[in-house]
């Protein structure tokens, strides 16, 4: 499932790429195609991510609230001309029009296609919105609609703190307040997206272990000045995701296993679908347990 450094970097490509144009958006699947038919040839005001969730505003009073779910991405391609073809480096600066696809989901590729522009629809797209440069694709999400406003707002109201969103004092404070007002295991507490917005299996895991928690210590019987630690390391964790497009936990690695870990995912996480393995700390096996019917991976000798 795509976390909040995924939807962040989604909002933020949009921005770049749709926001101030108008957009044409059609669905080819069907399913979405009086949503789509609501907001094309409007101008796309702005994206915004709170943690899982992305909503695009358009100027005649319409939001689109997309949630990727487990299944969800975005393919998006770009139309990549060069200026008197004098730009050096890329493959995609160079020769006739070219046309980069990337999807972004739970994980990113990208590719370079000679092609016609737009690039024809592949599989099953929900939503696909597109200007004459660019053109996002929308497959298998949990939720895609056309709402209000006021509705939005609504949604939005019912989110946990997003530290990208929440930036102050205020974001931190109300994290910490909904942690002590359950005694529903932490494990549980931190994937409860009306607590803090943007978490998710592998971040739940990496944070628990790296604050060395148990996963079913009470969310209530944590110290303030624990809770305020999980709270700022999931805002520098998500910073990074954001950056790099990946997620790194890891607190150990060197440069060079930094580099390692950018490549692949089998260097970024101390605990993540490592059960059985020895734990990176202690040595012992990571241990998986069912919690909520998600996979939760955690070290029972370092995690007490």
């Amino acid at each position: 499932m795509p976390e909040g450094h995924t939807v962040h970097r989604i909002a933020r490509l949009f921005t770049e790429l749709f926001e101030g144009y108008t957009v044409v958006a059609e669905s080819p699947q069907g399913r979405f195609a009086t949503g789509a038919k609501a907001v094309s040839g409007r101008e796309l005001v702005s994206a915004i991510a709170i943690g899982k969730q992305l909503f695009l505003y358009f100027d005649n009073d319409l939001v689109i609230r997309v949630h990727l779910g487990i299944y969800g991405a975005w393919d998006v391609a770009t139309r990549v001309v060069s200026e008197d073809n004098q730009e050096s480096g890329s493959l995609e600066s160079w020769g006739a029009p070219r046309v980069r696809r990337q999807r972004l989901g739970e994980k990113e590729t990208a590719q370079s296609l000679e092609d016609v522009f737009p690039p024809p629809p592949i599989g099953q797209v929900r939503l696909r919105m597109h200007s004459d440069f660019a053109v996002a694709d929308l497959r298998g999400p949990t939720a895609c609609e056309v709402i209000t406003p006021h509705e939005a707002d609504q949604v939005r109201r019912r989110l946990g703190p997003d530290p990208l969103v929440d930036t102050g004092r205020h974001g931190e404070q109300r994290f910490v307040e909904r942690v002590s007002q359950t005694r529903r295991p932490i494990g549980l507490v931190l994937m409860d997206q009306s607590v803090v917005s943007g978490i998710g299996n592998v971040y739940r895991a990496e944070i628990l272990f790296r604050h060395q928690l148990d996963p079913y210590r009470p969310a209530s019987s944590l110290e303030t000045e624990l809770a305020t630690a999980l709270w700022q390391d999931w805002r520098e964790l998500l910073r990074d995701g954001v950056k790099t497009g990946v997620m790194i936990t890891r607190a150990d690695l060197d440069a060079a296993g930094r580099k390692k870990a950018l490549r692949s995912s089998a260097h970024r996480y101390y605990v993540y679908k490592r059960q059985g393995q020895p734990c990176l700390v202690c040595g012992n096996s990571v241990a998986m347990d069912l919690m909520a019917t998600r996979k939760l991976y955690f070290c029972p000798s370092c995690q007490t």
